[in-house]
């Protein structure tokens, strides 16, 4: 049974490495500036998700060096900004790019 789960354990492990190894080298990035463009992914998501504001369900966010894209729709000007806001005042953000859609 040990064996069994210690098999099942590294098989997962070796498919989140291969996954990762394969996006990092699609989008020509250095492992150690994906791990950091996640880290900054989870933070502004983490940030969004205290600020009741903000719904960030419905806003997506990606990192790409760390250039964060927001994506989604906001119900008012005021969340778009807010989001924005956020992002920017995140640690290691170093541009952000404003793409959500106020729609009503």
């Amino acid at each position: 049974m040990k064996y069994a789960r210690a098999l099942a354990f590294a098989l997962v492990a070796s498919a989140t490495i291969v996954s990762t190894g394969c996006s990092v080298a699609r989008n020509q990035q250095t492992v150690g500036s994906y791990m950091d463009d996640t880290g900054i992914t989870t933070a502004v998501k983490a940030k969004m998700a205290e600020d009741k504001t903000v719904s960030a369900t419905a806003i997506s966010v990606e990192t790409l060096n760390g250039t964060v894209q927001l994506s989604g729709f906001a119900k008012s000007q005021a969340e778009k900004d807010r989001a924005e806001a956020i992002a920017r005042n995140t640690k290691h953000v170093r541009d952000v790019r404003n793409s959500i859609v106020v729609r009503p």
